[in-house]
Parts: structure tokens; sequence; C-alpha cells
């Protein structure tokens, strides 16, 4: 009988996964239009949060969070650079080779802003459903929250 439940359930799941999945794929191109800049790239956008997150990140480490080959991130950290989003800290004191990554105010201001944009229009969207719809979504925020952990 348990077989059975576990069974129905993980068929459930797929089905779930079947409607759901369409849906989060049209959200996030929808939210990445929101946030097209022309001077910013989307990776580099992905890279200049990751170091607001963790100021210091060096750029092996930001390679390897990301999954990336160091030399890409050091081709879009230097474009960074050179808009003035991220600066160079001082050299490691245990590896003078090494040197950590801060986003400057500018760098923070493009991150602000892109995400504004995109709750700006997430916002105006939520508002066209009716109270019910959006108590149902704010329902499933927790565990959709809890996929992927």
């Amino acid at each position: 009988m348990a077989i059975d439940g576990l069974l129905q359930d993980m068929e459930d799941a797929m089905a779930l996964a079947e409607e759901l999945r369409p849906v989060l794929h049209r959200l996030y191109r929808q939210l990445r239009r929101e946030s097209d800049d022309p001077n910013i790239s989307p990776l580099q956008a992905l890279l200049l949060v990751a170091i607001i997150r963790q100021p210091g990140i060096g750029v092996a480490e930001l390679a390897r969070l990301e999954k990336l080959r160091g030399p890409t991130i050091s081709g879009h950290i230097k474009t960074m650079e050179q808009a003035g989003y991220v600066t160079r800290s001082a050299p490691d004191p245990t590896d003078g080779r090494r040197s950590g990554l801060v986003a400057t105010p500018e760098g923070c201001a493009v991150i602000d802003n892109i995400k504004r944009r995109r709750t700006d229009w997430l916002a105006f969207e939520l508002s066209k459903l009716s109270t019910s719809e959006r108590k149902a979504i704010r329902g499933a925020i927790g565990p959709l929250g809890e996929i992927g952990k």
C-alpha cells in the first residue's frame, strides 16, 4: 500500500512539474526582458549580484560559484571595472596575487535599478489578479522556495 502511495505522489509531482515548468520559464523570460539594460549584460548583472552578496570574493572563487571558466569571468570583470561597477580590493596579505572584488556605488545602483524594474513589472501583473489568486500565489511562495535547496 505504501508503494502505491509513493507512485501516486510521483505521478502527481510529474504532472505538476509539466504544468509548472512552462509557466516559470515564461515568467523568468519576462523578468529578464524587464531588466534589459544596455550598459550591462545579463551575465555581468549575475556576477555583480554575486559580488554584492560576497564582497571581497576573488575571480577564481566567483568562477567556481557560477560554474564558469576563469578567463570568461576575467573578461567580464575587466569590462565591469571599466564601467565603474566593480573595483579590486587591496591584495590579499597571504597571497599577493589575489585581490577581492567589491561593487561600487554605481554597480549597486545598476542592480537596484534592475530589481526595481522587475519588481514594478511583477507588482503590476499581480495587481491584475483577484485577491484570492494573489492569496494562492502568496501561499505557494514557501513551498516553491523549498525546491532546489
